[in-house]
């Protein structure tokens, strides 16, 4: 099977070197609603969300029926120092672009930039030069527009496309009959980056621009044209269309994450079902990659930020989806949040569980690495985990380390300490994920996998015997839906005593092992 295609993660996806998604109805959707209205646009998506993939294959399909300049920022942060050496990087691009294109004698308007008091008229009137001597329309396209984010010199150049722009609707001058932009942050964000201590309102030299609104993710229908693909090739047997739902469930189509999980499972290798995706998933939240450093690093850069995504993880805020909320809107613009109904989410159960995981590590248990709990032997017996060992000590953990806290710290901080000692446990050889549909105040469900061992576990505050039914029925219900016989309830309880020992109970045909930390009661003996 030498030289067959490979699952692409870094870079350009190039068809007859990677498996790809067949985006075929968005490049389709994009010439329809902008290309053909000779908008100008801005991609703005998070990283490795397939960006520069789609302007190569955008630039295939325009290339016969336009003449396409397709340029880069990337590595050219020295044009931006000035004016002129702006003009004279873009003189460079211009020609070399149109050059690559077999369009030489248009290449010569921008062979020599020369010395002008006026650069920018200069550049303006070659590009209106080229638009009047080319046969076709011309378009410019425009990569990596976030290396210029710190640049003045850009919205310079931002403000010469726009009045060219505005000239060309009045037919009075030749321009561009398209500029797409392509990178994370949107133009009034580049502005707020580059002036962030005015007083900004927002007048854009890109309010021209038209609302770029193509969903970008991979449907499972779409994820199913990749595994096709690979399928022909590799002749693995798996279940196509199950898969590509899977895939989706775990990634809600982020381009990278789909294409990450694909390449651990074709290249470790694991088998091509929902046990070896799962093992994959392990495989991708225990290496480091640029996207995942990118999350972390925003959520350290921006505490309003990061308090909000908190809420929503650990605490079940609910969080309205206001685009005008600073916080939801950079969450949005870096592929962390999504709007769903209204209501402000993380995007993927992936990136759930990565901040869960981030979240947990900064908050450190105090005593426990030093004390008898953390010794790994007292759970794992023949490479098996026992789940009532670990909640029946994570109980005598809490009455023995915080038993003077009240009530407020648990509801605050009971499920991030259960997650931090249960992390130490697994971590290495587990993971777990939390259910986002059972994100509340009031309870989460968790499911760990451990090996081939799945636990389902209800963490829950103590409200009272008379709402201990409602907590049987909601795990008795979800165990029934994960098709699992045997559940586990973990109550946090502030009563001075507990209202009763561990159990396990039958509760419509479900086992259930239920444990009630009351941590304010008489520490127990754990030797």
């Amino acid at each position: 099977m030498g030289g067959r295609r490979k699952f692409n993660i870094t870079g350009l996806c190039v068809p007859r070197k990677h498996y790809m998604v067949d985006i075929s109805t968005k490049l389709d959707q994009i010439i329809e609603q902008y290309i053909k209205n000779e908008e100008y646009f801005t991609i703005n998506r998070a990283r490795q969300y397939g960006k520069t993939t789609l302007l190569e294959l955008l630039y295939q399909r325009l290339k016969e029926d336009y003449i396409v300049i397709d340029i880069s920022f990337e590595g050219k942060e020295d044009y931006f120092r000035t004016l002129d050496t702006l003009t004279q990087g873009l003189f460079f691009e211009f020609q070399k672009s149109l050059k690559r294109a077999a369009h030489p004698d248009l290449a010569q308007i921008f062979e020599e930039s020369g010395k002008d008091i006026l650069p920018l008229r200069n550049l303006g009137e070659r590009i209106s030069l080229l638009c009047e001597r080319a046969e076709k329309k011309v378009i410019l396209m425009v990569d990596e527009v976030d290396k210029a984010a710190d640049y003045q010199m850009f919205l310079s150049f931002l403000g010469l496309l726009r009045d060219k722009y505005m000239m060309y609707q009045k037919g009075r001058e030749e321009a561009f009959s398209s500029v797409i932009l392509a990178g994370v942050h949107d133009i009034k964000n580049l502005k707020i980056k580059i002036r962030p201590e005015e007083d900004t309102s927002y007048n854009s030299p890109w309010n021209i621009s038209a609302n770029f609104s193509v969903d970008m993710s991979f449907s499972p229908e779409e994820i199913e044209t990749m595994l096709l693909q690979y399928e022909k090739d590799c002749h693995t047997g798996m279940d196509i269309s199950s898969m590509s739902e899977l895939l989706y469930a775990y990634t809600k189509g982020y381009p990278f994450l789909v294409s990450c999980l694909c390449k651990y499972i074709d290249e470790t290798p694991l088998p091509w079902t929902e046990d070896g995706l799962g093992m994959a998933v392990k495989i991708l939240l225990g290496r480091q990659n640029t996207l995942f450093d990118d999350i972390i690093k925003n959520l350290e850069r921006y505490q309003g930020f990061k308090d909000v995504v908190e809420g929503i993880l650990l605490k079940g805020a609910d969080v309205s989806f206001v685009a005008s909320n600073p916080d939801v809107a950079r969450g949005e613009m870096y592929g962390i949040l999504k709007n769903e109904h209204g209501h402000a989410k993380v995007a993927n159960q992936i990136f759930e569980s990565y901040i869960y995981e981030y979240f947990v590590s900064i908050h450190s248990i105090k005593n426990l690495m030093i004390s008898q709990y953390s010794d790994k032997s007292l759970y794992i017996v023949d490479g098996r985990l026992c789940m009532e060992t670990v909640l029946q000590r994570f109980s005598a953990f809490m009455k023995a380390e915080y038993r003077d806290e009240d009530g407020g710290f648990i509801e605050q901080h009971g499920r991030l300490l259960f997650l931090s000692f249960l992390r130490s446990i697994i971590n290495g050889t587990g993971h777990y994920v939390v259910e986002a549909e059972t994100r509340c105040n009031t309870r989460m469900d968790i499911v760990v996998f451990y090996g081939t061992q799945e636990f389902i576990i209800e963490l829950k505050i103590w409200r009272g015997e008379k709402y201990e039914k409602d907590g049987y029925e909601q795990l008795a219900g979800y165990l029934r839906a994960r098709g699992i016989k045997k559940g586990y309830l973990l109550s946090f309880c502030d009563n001075k005593k507990s209202p009763r020992e561990s159990r396990r109970l039958n509760y419509k045909g479900c086992e259930i092992y239920e444990v009630v930390v009351a941590y304010r009661d008489v520490p127990l003996d754990t030797q």
